[in-house]
C-alpha cells in the first residue's frame, strides 16, 4: 500500500511541477499563434530538435510530456498508401489499411472543374482521417515538361494557371478535414530519371511564370499548411535547404507560415538545413531512401548534428525556434484540433466520388463516322453489335499497386473487362476478349498483392495472330493500351525510354485496323504517346489511370450513360522532337564530373505556347476534348474596352448546346498581349469555366480577369510588371481552336 501511496504522490509532483502545470496552450479559446508561443518556451531542446526530424517511416514524435500527440504523414495523392512498419518499407501486414483509389491527378486535370477538385480533396482526407493520419503527402502541381517524365501522373499537367485552379480547391478540401496537405515536389522537378542529383538551369522568368505559380497559388490561396522539397538541385543548391527557393521566395516573398517538409532522403547537409529554410526532415539515413543504420534517427542531419553545433556554440536556438514554431502550428491545426471529424474509410460515397471525378476527366479524342454508317462509332449503341471484342492487357490489369510511392493497396479496383463484361451482359450484347500483348505481368508492389495473376507464356505473335482473328468476327473492337506503372513507363523513380507504346501495342493496333474498321482504342496512362496509327481508327479515348471505379467510369463513356467532358491538360505531341525540351536537346541534360547540369532552354515556351510559337500542330491540343453533342460559342464581348490596372474586365459568350445529348462545355480564355517590350507567348490561359447544357440550351458565360493576368515577369526589376497597351482576350474550347477575339487596352 505504501509502495502504491509513494507512486500516486510521485506522478502528481511530477503533473503539478513547475514546467508540467495546466498549459495555456492547451486552451482552445486562445488564438494559434499564443499557444504556439506558450508551448515553444516550455519545451526542452531535446524535445525540440526531436519534433524536427522522423522517429519512423512516416512519424515525427509530438511531445508527450506536454501532451502533444504525434504526428503521423502518409503518401498521396491519389489515396491513403497501406501502412508500413515502424523501420522498414515492407507492408505491416493490417487488414483496416485498404482505401478508394481516386483517379489520379492528371484526370482530375482534365475535369477542369474545381469543384471536383474539392470534392477530391475532402473524401481523401475523409480516409485519411479514418486511418488517423495528420497529413497526406499531396497534391504534385510540377509542370508537365516532357511526356518521358515517369511521374507526370501525380502532377496536373503543362499550364501553371489551370494546375493552380486545380490545386487550391483541393487543398482546401482536404485540409477542412484537419488533414495537412503538402504540396510537392518543390521545385523544377520535372524529370524523374536523374532527380537525386540534377541542376537545374532556368531562368527568373521562366521560373516565376511556369514553374512556380501553383505553388504560389497552394500558398497565398490555399493556406496549404506544408511543402515538400524536391529532390533536384537549383543554383547548385539541393531543393529541401535552398536558400532562394526556401528562405526569400516560399517565406519570404509568398509569407508562408507552415511547414517544409524534406522529401525522403531529400536532406543532405546539416548546415545547409538549418540556414535554408527546412523545417521537418524524413527519410534519411536509416534506410529512407538512402543507405544506413536501422532506428537511427538520432543520425538524421537535423538531430544530434544540430544539437551539438548549438551545444558548441556555432548555433544560437533561434533558428530551430522558428522551425519549432512552424512544426507546433502545423500540430495545433491537425493533431491539437479537438473539433476535426473522425473520417470514414471506403464509403459508398468515396466510390461515387471517385467515379464521378473519373467520368468528367476521361476525354474523348476522337470520334469519327463509321463506314457506311450515318452516325459516329461512339457512344455505343447495343442494339446494333451483337458481339463485342475487347483486346490489350490494360483491360485486365489492376493499376492501383505500383508506380512507386502512390502504390496503394484497394479495397477493390473494378477492371476495364469488368466494367465492359457487365454492361454487355445487361444488355444482352456477347463480349469476348484477347489479351493481344503481354507488358508487365506483376501485380504486386512492396508487399502488396492483389490476388490474381495475369501471367502469359503466349509468345508476341501468338497472341496477335488471336486477337486478329478473333476480331474478323467481331461487330466491335475496344483496344485497352497505353502504359502501365511499372519502372521506365508511368512511375516514379524512372522516366520512360521512348515515347512510343511499348510491347509491340503499333504492330497489333496495325493488324487490327486491317480487318475491323469498328475500333475503340482507348489508351490508359498519364502520359501522352506516339499514335502513327491513329487515322486508321474511327475512336479514341484518353482513360488515365482512374482507380477504384476505373471498368465502372470507362463503361459509363463508351455506352453513352456519361457524357464525357474531358478536356486535355497537355499538349499531345505528334513525335517527341515537337516538344521543346527534345527540340532542343535539352534533355536530359550535360553531365559534367560532379553531376548533371539540365537547362530550360525553351524558358517559357512550354507545351502549348511552344506550338504556338513554332507552328507545330499538335496530334491533339492542350485543352481539347469532344463530346457526344456538339457546341457552338457566339456572341463574344466584354464589359468595357479600357481596363485600369486596379479594375477587372469580364467578358461574356452564349454557349448553346447544337446537339442531342445533354453535355458540358469548357469555355477557354487565353490573353494575347498586341505589343510588349519582351517576347510573350501568342497567347496564355487566364481563365475558364465549365458548363452544363441541355440539347437545344443556350447559357451565358462570363470570366472576370484582373491586371494580374495581364503581367508578366520582369527579370531587370525582379518582379511582375504589366504594360500599358492592347490586348486581346481570346475565347475557345481549345488552345487551337478560338471561336472569337475582343480587344481592350490596359491603362
Amino acid at each position: 500500500m505504501k509502495k502504491i501511496l509513494l507512486t500516486t504522490m510521485a506522478l502528481l509532483a511530477t503533473l503539478t511541477s513547475g514546467a508540467q502545470q495546466t498549459p495555456v496552450y492547451l486552451d482552445e479559446s486562445k488564438p494559434i499563434e499564443e499557444r504556439v508561443e506558450d508551448a515553444l518556451k516550455r519545451m526542452t531542446l531535446d524535445e525540440k530538435i526531436a519534433v524536427i526530424h522522423a522517429q519512423s517511416k512516416f512519424s515525427s514524435p509530438g511531445v508527450k510530456r506536454l501532451g502533444l500527440p504525434d504526428f503521423w504523414t502518409d503518401d498521396g495523392p491519389h489515396g491513403v498508401r497501406p501502412d508500413v512498419l515502424w523501420d522498414e518499407w515492407v507492408q505491416a501486414g493490417q487488414t483496416n489499411d485498404s482505401c478508394v483509389a481516386f483517379p489520379a491527378l492528371t484526370c482530375l486535370a482534365a475535369t477542369w472543374n474545381p469543384q471536383m477538385a474539392r470534392l477530391y480533396g475532402r473524401s481523401l482526407g475523409e480516409e485519411a482521417r479514418y486511418r488517423g493520419k495528420d497529413m497526406i503527402l499531396a497534391p504534385g502541381v510540377n509542370i508537365n515538361r516532357t511526356p518521358l517524365n515517369g511521374r507526370n501522373f501525380e502532377y496536373m499537367g503543362e499550364d501553371p494557371y489551370l494546375t493552380s485552379r486545380i490545386a487550391v480547391p483541393y487543398i482546401q478540401g482536404l485540409q477542412s478535414t484537419g488533414v495537412s496537405a503538402c504540396v510537392k515536389h518543390y521545385a523544377l522537378n520535372n524529370d524523374e530519371e536523374h532527380r537525386f542529383f540534377v541542376n537545374i538551369m532556368v531562368s527568373d522568368r521562366a521560373l516565376h511564370e511556369i514553374y512556380l505559380p501553383a505553388f504560389k497559388a497552394a500558398v497565398t490561396e490555399g493556406g496549404t499548411w506544408a511543402i515538400m522539397g524536391a529532390y533536384n538541385k537549383y543554383k547548385n543548391q539541393h531543393m529541401c535547404h535552398n536558400a532562394i527557393m526556401l528562405n526569400k521566395i516560399l517565406k519570404g516573398d509568398w509569407k508562408f507560415d507552415g511547414v517544409v517538409v524534406s522529401d525522403w532522403g531529400g536532406a543532405h547537409n546539416t548546415e545547409e538545413a538549418i540556414e535554408n529554410g527546412l523545417d521537418m526532415e524524413f527519410g534519411s539515413w536509416t534506410d529512407g531512401m538512402t543507405d544506413g543504420m536501422s532506428n537511427a534517427y538520432y543520425m538524421y542531419y537535423m538531430a544530434d548534428a544540430y544539437k551539438n553545433l548549438i551545444k558548441e556554440g556555432k548555433y544560437t536556438q533561434k533558428e530551430l525556434d522558428e522551425k519549432v514554431r512552424r512544426v507546433l502550428r502545423l500540430f495545433f491545426r491537425t493533431t491539437m484540433n479537438r473539433n476535426r471529424a473522425q473520417g470514414f474509410l471506403c464509403s459508398e460515397s468515396h466510390y461515387e466520388a471517385a467515379r464521378k471525378i473519373a467520368g468528367e476527366g476521361i476525354v474523348l479524342l476522337k470520334n469519327e463516322k463509321v463506314k457506311g454508317k450515318n452516325e459516329n462509332l461512339l457512344p455505343i449503341d447495343a442494339s446494333k453489335y451483337k458481339k463485342i471484342l475487347v483486346v490489350g492487357e490494360n483491360a485486365i490489369k489492376m493499376m492501383t499497386v505500383g508506380g512507386g510511392s502512390s502504390s496503394l493497396k484497394v479495397q477493390k479496383e473494378i477492371l476495364p473487362l469488368d466494367g465492359i463484361n457487365a454492361q454487355c451482359s445487361m444488355l444482352k450484347v456477347q463480349c469476348d476478349y484477347a489479351r493481344g500483348y503481354v507488358g508487365d505481368t506483376v501485380q504486386s508492389y512492396n508487399g502488396v498483392t492483389v490476388g490474381r495473376s495475369i501471367a502469359e507464356n503466349r509468345t508476341p505473335e501468338e497472341l496477335r495472330r488471336e486477337a486478329v482473328e478473333k476480331a474478323k468476327n467481331a461487330d466491335l473492337v475496344i483496344v485497352f493500351g497505353g502504359l502501365n506503372k511499372s519502372d521506365y513507363q508511368d512511375a516514379e523513380g524512372h522516366d520512360r525510354k521512348e515515347y512510343a507504346l511499348p510491347y509491340q501495342q503499333n504492330k497489333l493496333m496495325e493488324a487490327l485496323a486491317a480487318v475491323n474498321k469498328n475500333i475503340v482504342y482507348v489508351n490508359i496512362s498519364g502520359n501522352a504517346v506516339e499514335l502513327p496509327w491513329k487515322d486508321k481508327v474511327p475512336a479514341i479515348v484518353q482513360g488515365w489511370f482512374i482507380g477504384s471505379e476505373a471498368g465502372e467510369a470507362l463503361a459509363d463513356v463508351l455506352f453513352g450513360d456519361v457524357n464525357p467532358s474531358g478536356k486535355l491538360p497537355f499538349t499531345w505531341y505528334a513525335k517527341l522532337e515537337d516538344c521543346a525540351a527534345h527540340a532542343l536537346n535539352t534533355y536530359p541534360g550535360t553531365w559534367r564530373e560532379d553531376g548533371l547540369d539540365e537547362e530550360y532552354k525553351e524558358g517559357i515556351y512550354v507545351g502549348y505556347r511552344w506550338m504556338d510559337k513554332q507552328k507545330i500542330r499538335p496530334t491533339f491540343a492542350f485543352g481539347y476534348g469532344q463530346s457526344y453533342t456538339t457546341f457552338k460559342i457566339t456572341d463574344l464581348k466584354s464589359d468595357k474596352k479600357e481596363m485600369t490596372r486596379d479594375g477587372n474586365i469580364t467578358f461574356t459568350v452564349k454557349v448553346t448546346n447544337t446537339g442531342k445529348m445533354a453535355g458540358a462545355e469548357t469555355v477557354q480564355l487565353y490573353i494575347h498581349d498586341v505589343k510588349a517590350s519582351v517576347d510573350r507567348p501568342e497567347k496564355e490561359l487566364k481563365g475558364f469555366q465549365k458548363v452544363w447544357l441541355e440539347p437545344g440550351e443556350s447559357k451565358e458565360v462570363s470570366i472576370s480577369i484582373g491586371a494580374d493576368a495581364l503581367k508578366f515577369y520582369d527579370e531587370s526589376q525582379g518582379d511582375w510588371r504589366a504594360e500599358e497597351g492592347d490586348f486581346e482576350a481570346l475565347i475557345g474550347n481549345a488552345s487551337d481552336n478560338i471561336a472569337g477575339r475582343v480587344k481592350f487596352c490596359l491603362q
